[in-house]
């Protein structure tokens, strides 16, 4: 059965949202950002974070992080409430940072993800990431293989698919 597409309201993150967001980290990663490592991000000029705000009640369900550097663009963040997954909200968060690549000119969005994230995996491969690589034992609490996934654009995509 389909889970329904969760509404949700996507905001830039301020620090209004930093206690829920740091919540969060920790409940969805063994190794989590503190809530001070997320408030230098909203200092960081090269950085931007999105947070994903319940339609209905205005709590955080999700959040992602967005850094981009002359034209290449790292998706260092991306997570969702456990009880909100499956409900599109990661993918509303991506197809923002999708079209923030498109319109800023650059050349490709890239990410790491656990190998066993098969869910994740699956939502970045529809929207046209692929698989370039892997970092052994990138992860710990289990310790496991990252894949990274890239998504290119403009000429670089072209080149891509010659």
């Amino acid at each position: 059965m389909e889970q329904l597409k969760k509404k949700v309201r996507i905001v830039p993150m301020t620090n209004e949202y930093l206690n829920d967001v740091a919540d969060l980290e920790r409940a969805c990663f063994s190794n989590p950002w503190s809530r001070n490592m997320l408030a230098e991000e909203l200092e960081n000029a090269c950085s931007a974070f999105l947070v994903a705000l319940d339609a209905e009640n205005g709590s955080v369900v999700g959040y992602a992080g967005l850094l981009a550097v002359a034209d290449e663009g790292c998706i260092t963040k991306m997570a969702v409430r456990p009880d909100c997954r499956r409900g599109g909200v990661a993918g509303q968060l991506l197809d923002v940072f999708i079209r923030f690549a498109e319109g800023s000119g650059l050349a490709f969005l890239t990410l790491e993800v656990r190998e066993s994230n098969y869910a994740a995996i699956a939502l970045y491969g529809s929207r046209g990431f692929r698989g370039e690589g892997r970092r052994k034992n990138y992860y710990d609490h289990p310790k496991e293989d990252a894949i990274i996934m890239t998504k290119e654009f403009g000429a670089a995509e072209a080149e891509a698919q010659q």
